[in-house]
């Protein structure tokens, strides 16, 4: 069940807020007049999300590729390559 909270509990209960962010790991929603006006969310739920959509990003582009008949590199020469950058 999604945590929602007014606006005004930024200001009178931040501390609150915040340990509602990291020990829950899920956003936050703040109302305003009722409405919803934004999400608040700990900095690592951020990066874990960022980092799934542009994983998201990447598997659509190879789709695509791999749709339009792009047969890419073999598993083997991508090993081959990521080794050497490493080296």
């Amino acid at each position: 069940m999604p945590t929602i909270r007014p606006v005004s509990d930024l200001r009178n209960n931040f501390n609150e807020i915040s340990e509602l962010c990291h020990t829950g790991n899920e956003p936050v929603f703040v109302t305003r007049q009722g409405k919803g006006d934004m999400v608040v969310m700990s900095h690592a739920h951020y990066e874990m999300l960022t980092g799934l959509l542009e994983l998201y990003q990447k598997l659509s582009e190879a789709e695509t590729l791999d749709a339009a008949g792009d047969k890419g590199i073999s598993h083997r020469e991508m090993m081959t390559r990521l080794r050497e950058r490493t080296a």
